[in-house]
């Protein structure tokens, strides 16, 4: 009686009314004709909602498709002489004037695509992270949603793409770039990010990610077994278009160089700029023309230019063009904007370039057009631009000596090159790729490296990487004589035996990481010391340039092996 009591009452205010006891049986039930659902007391409630448990019971209201009908059902409970749960039930109309039939419907769009969706607020926050996202970047939403981007992706807000768009309006579009890590490993997804602007004001600002994982792991494992196997692609393929590299020529075993590779193979199909971070001697260029061999583009131009080896006045006119007339001696002349078309324009050290110019080519790159100097007339871009740059950018920017909007529009995707140095596993096999190629060049043969050379090599700090141990190998085998039962220091060029010498001679108290080098016994250094100061007549500046060391290291290691000059 109780529960038909109650049932009408709230009968009267909606379509329909089920009411269960406290072991979840339906004791009394009411519903509209229109919504026509087949109910008897006997009906098996989780067979109704198509729900194989009864967790809607403790919420405040469920929505179901039930007969190809919408229904939004609350959940009341009830307190009395029987402890009674009342299902009421409404249709749910699905009208455009509806603001919350609209907003459940958005709901359920976001969490049920298969592009990721992430938004941020007027603070950064995190106020919308889906399913898909959170399986692409392997991240839990409810971890990191009310967190503020730079918090939940552990970045210097200065950097935050979310609160560039939203300071500026403007939309960024394609990037490939990795935001997380999982256990070390970095998650890339390709997105676009937009503002969301309400009477003309931003409000918020999400991205929406896609993933192409498996279809790239396809590509890069054929890639990596070509590479591993020394298989060349026929490089009269791309004779034409102006590069020499691809990514089977890129050599390495170490792990972070294989994920590198990857890296740099999913951002060769997108047609997006990048920016190539590396120290000198990285092979920055070998990725950047492996990475056009590897895009759509690999029949159109590769142009590179040396922005460091260009004078300002020069360079403005090489890139953008000239028309006749523009400054005394100009002719009309095509820019290298103009000239790479539909390939790519790759510009090395970037970082050299000066700031005035640095707003020219911010303003071409983010209108993609380009004018020739003294010209109206503009002409399309439609190049895609590979910078690359031997100096940290975050630096250059503390120190203003790059612009932060130029570094938002150079490096849609951004790859660092690691240095040697970081990659033992890569210099062990360089050794012994460079003293295979040698010989084989030179038709001679070269014994092994002593276990000290090798400690040695390996804990020096290769400030020129691969370049710098390549010449190093080539000079070996061409000192190196055939009684040689293996390679020792002695056969090294003498400019790099007094790095590597001066590495092994810092006393114990100072940092053992610096310049680590303790394998040569105490009386070589004393030996190799006191020769290098007879052979600069004792000239302990001399004799320090040579060794590669400071005049006060020098000094203590005479003092420590009682070297006087006679």
């Amino acid at each position: 009686m109780f529960a038909e009591i109650i049932g009408s009452l709230i009968r009267s205010f909606v379509e329909g009314v089920i009411v269960l006891d406290k072991s979840h049986n339906i004791v009394w039930f009411d519903l509209q004709e229109t919504l026509s659902i087949p109910l008897t007391q006997t009906t098996d409630v989780r067979q109704l909602f198509n729900h194989g448990d009864l967790w809607f019971i403790d919420q405040e209201e469920f929505f179901v498709e039930l007969n190809g009908q919408q229904l939004q059902v609350s959940v009341k409970h009830i307190e009395g002489p029987e402890q009674l749960i009342a299902l009421c039930i409404k249709e749910f109309a699905f009208q455009l004037d509806n603001n919350d039939a609209r907003l459940y419907c958005l709901e359920k769009v976001i969490e049920t695509i298969d592009e990721g969706i992430m938004m941020s607020n007027a603070e950064g926050e995190i106020i919308v992270y889906n399913e898909a996202q959170e399986k692409m970047e392997g991240l839990d939403a409810q971890e990191i949603i009310g967190k503020p981007l730079w918090a939940a992706y552990n970045y210097n807000p200065q950097y935050s793409e979310h609160r560039h768009v939203f300071n500026t309006g403007k939309p960024i579009f394609s990037r490939y770039r990795a935001h997380s890590k999982v256990a070390g490993v970095p998650k890339y997804v390709n997105y676009s990010t937009f503002p969301i602007k309400k009477d003309g004001e931003t409000i918020a600002v999400f991205s929406i990610s896609t993933n192409e994982s498996k279809l790239k792991d396809q590509l890069f494992q054929t890639i990596e077994m070509k590479r591993s196997t020394n298989q060349h692609t026929d490089k009269k393929t791309f004779a034409t278009n102006g590069t020499v590299f691809t990514f089977e020529d890129i050599k390495g075993q170490s792990s972070v160089l294989k994920e590198l590779l990857r890296e740099a193979q999913a951002v060769s199909v997108h047609n997006t700029d990048t920016l190539i971070v590396g120290e000198t001697g990285t092979g920055k260029e070998l990725f950047a023309q492996s990475m056009h061999n590897h895009s759509p583009r690999r029949d159109k131009p590769f142009v590179a230019i040396n922005c460091a080896a260009i004078p300002e006045n020069l360079l403005e006119s090489t890139l953008f063009g000239t028309v006749k007339g523009a400054f005394t001696g100009a002719t009309d002349q095509v820019g290298l904007f103009e000239y790479a078309e539909d390939g790519t324009l790759f510009m090395d050290e970037i970082n050299s370039m000066p700031m005035t110019l640095q707003s020219k080519l911010m303003r071409v790159l983010q209108e993609r057009l380009v004018r020739r100097v003294g010209s109206n007339d503009v002409t399309p871009v439609r190049c895609t631009v590979i910078s690359a740059s031997n100096e940290d950018p975050e630096k250059m920017i503390a120190e203003e000596r790059m612009r932060l909007d130029l570094f938002y529009r150079i490096a849609n995707t951004s790859l660092y090159i690691p240095p040697l140095r970081d990659r033992p596993e890569d210099i062990l096999f360089f050794i012994s790729y460079f003293l295979d190629t040698f010989q084989s060049k030179m038709a001679t043969n070269a014994p092994p490296l002593s276990p000290v050379l090798r400690d040695a090599l390996l804990r020096y700090p290769w400030p020129g990487n691969i370049r710098e141990l390549e010449h190093l190998m080539q000079n070996i085998v061409i000192r190196v004589t055939d009684e040689a039962k293996a390679i020792e220091l002695d056969h090294l060029p003498s400019y790099i035996r007094g790095k590597i010498l001066a590495q092994q001679q810092l006393s114990e108290d100072e940092s053992k990481a610096s310049r680590p080098i303790k394998n040569v016994l105490n009386q070589s250094k004393k030996q190799f010391i006191q020769s290098t100061l007879e052979q600069t007549e004792w000239n302990i500046s001399a004799a320090a340039r040579r060794l590669g060391i400071t005049r006060q290291t020098l000094q203590y290691h005479m003092k420590k092996h009682q070297l006087e000059k006679p």
